[in-house]
């Protein structure tokens, strides 16, 4: 539409505004009254304008039209699991993601009767085997299939490699090639309490340890990012925008494919065993963000994964958690629903640059994997998922339910099906793991306890 609307209204400036809101706080200090900072060292401004950019940003290349809907299976059961596939796509969803735990399952039995040319499959590998991804492949022709095998975040995760350093990274390579794709899990950093920037920056270096490696890397690999999405809702939306500008600026120097696939999930590190039917409305939350932030397949999380064995019911509610944003609420009508709101550009471009030099610092000294290895990098999320958690203890980062308006009559100690709480084990490691660990774990335990 070409014509301008609200000619007769003068424009102002933002020099304007902000001379009006001084006056009106009569005499109170501006930026100590209303700009607030953040955990991520970033200042919220009251108001943004035009006038903070020298440039307009680019329209985003993301299309919020074509996300897809996922369902993920853990593949303990191959008919089984081809039978909850195929219910899961007959009743809305359109991706699938699988999850196997060994080289023993059939891929044509659990692929069976799935129309592979309309349906986006993940296959998430908790073994490394370039023989088993030979025989995947072969299964399909469309190219519809995502290889999830990540050796570094195998590393990061357990503390210990599949085999070793060179095995590993020799197998890794032959899946890439075979594949044209490579798989960053980048969810654990944030469900261990990593902050914005450096979830943004370990995804990056970690990125680019296997693109020092695999310097032959065809031009078109497809790089997929697993990501986590927490409650921050305008926040997270930028995050997955300056993932997309970090990925194009690193791309760019390797000169190889800029554009990346994002696998968004709701974050476990907010979840709650208490009161869970809140967990519902924070996955809603995290799945708005994602979809506005433009990840392009988006597998929400059950409101009881945490504590309940996989449920038809609990799958249900998730699925249609996102049917409803899509079909109801219209989240697939504007491609790029983000573009031009100046907050959102704004913290975008603040998490980027703010990223971007963290990254530089992480290969200034060596990359990610010596950072890993001398438990840099674990410290640093170590001392912010502390410093949160000492926010959420003094009720300053507020769950509700849990340390906000807690219902007394509410009993779980016997409803838990899972151990929801982190797991200790006595093992040697390489180097020491990255543990995800949720915020309202060690009052639920004080809790558990003094149920009756």
């Amino acid at each position: 539409m070409s014509k301008t609307l609200f000619k007769e209204f003068d424009s102002v400036s933002a020099k304007q505004w902000k001379q009006k809101i001084q006056f009106d706080l009569k005499g109170a200090d501006y930026n100590d009254t209303l700009v607030w900072h953040t955990n991520n060292d970033i200042s919220v401004k009251p108001f943004y304008h035009s006038d903070d950019f020298k440039t307009f940003p680019p329209v985003s290349n993301t299309k919020a039209t074509n996300w897809k809907i996922c369902e993920t299976i853990f593949v303990a059961n191959t008919e089984k699991s081809n039978l909850k596939s195929i219910n899961a796509l007959n009743k809305g969803a359109d991706s699938i993601k699988f999850i196997i735990p060994s080289k023993d399952v059939s891929i044509e039995s659990l692929l069976k009767n799935i129309h592979l040319t309309s349906t986006e499959i993940h296959f998430e590998l908790q073994f490394l085997s370039p023989n088993f991804v030979t025989e995947l492949i072969k299964t399909s022709t469309e190219k519809n299939f995502y290889i999830n095998v990540d050796v570094i975040g195998n590393l990061a995760k357990t503390g210990n490699w599949f085999n070793n350093l060179n095995d590993d990274f020799l197998e890794f390579k032959t899946i890439v090639n075979q594949t044209n794709s490579l798989c960053i899990n980048a969810s654990l950093y944030q469900n261990a309490g990593a902050n914005m920037v450096q979830q943004l920056a370990y995804t990056l270096a970690h990125t680019n340890e296997y693109l020092n490696y695999l310097k032959d890397i065809n031009k078109t690999t497809n790089v997929i990012f697993n990501v986590s999405i927490g409650s921050n809702y305008f926040f997270e939306i930028a995050k997955l925008r300056a993932l997309r500008l970090l990925w194009e600026t690193l791309a760019s120097e390797y000169q190889i494919n800029t554009n990346c696939h994002i696998f968004a999930t709701p974050t476990k590190r907010n979840k709650t065993i208490y009161d869970y039917n809140t967990n519902m409305l924070r996955t809603t939350t995290e799945c708005m963000s994602a979809i506005l932030g433009g990840a392009n397949t988006i597998n929400n999380l059950p409101y009881d994964a945490i504590f309940h064995k996989n449920n038809e019911f609990s799958d249900r509610i998730a699925r249609n958690q996102l049917l409803i944003l899509k079909h109801e609420s219209y989240f697939n009508k504007v491609n790029n629903p983000a573009d031009g709101a100046y907050y959102i550009e704004s913290l975008t471009n603040q998490l980027a640059d703010k990223a971007l030099t963290l990254f530089k610092n992480i290969e200034s000294n060596g990359g990610f994997l010596k950072q890993l290895k001398v438990g840099t990098v674990q410290r640093k999320i170590k001392e912010y998922a502390a410093k949160e958690q000492n926010q959420f203890n003094a009720g300053k980062e507020i769950l509700l339910g849990s340390n906000k308006h807690p219902n007394p009559k509410d009993k779980m100690k016997g409803n838990l099906e899972l151990y929801p709480f982190v797991k200790t084990y006595q093992r040697k490691t390489l180097i020491e793991p990255i543990i995800e660990k949720r915020l309202a774990e060690n009052l639920e335990q004080q809790r558990l306890k003094e149920e009756n």
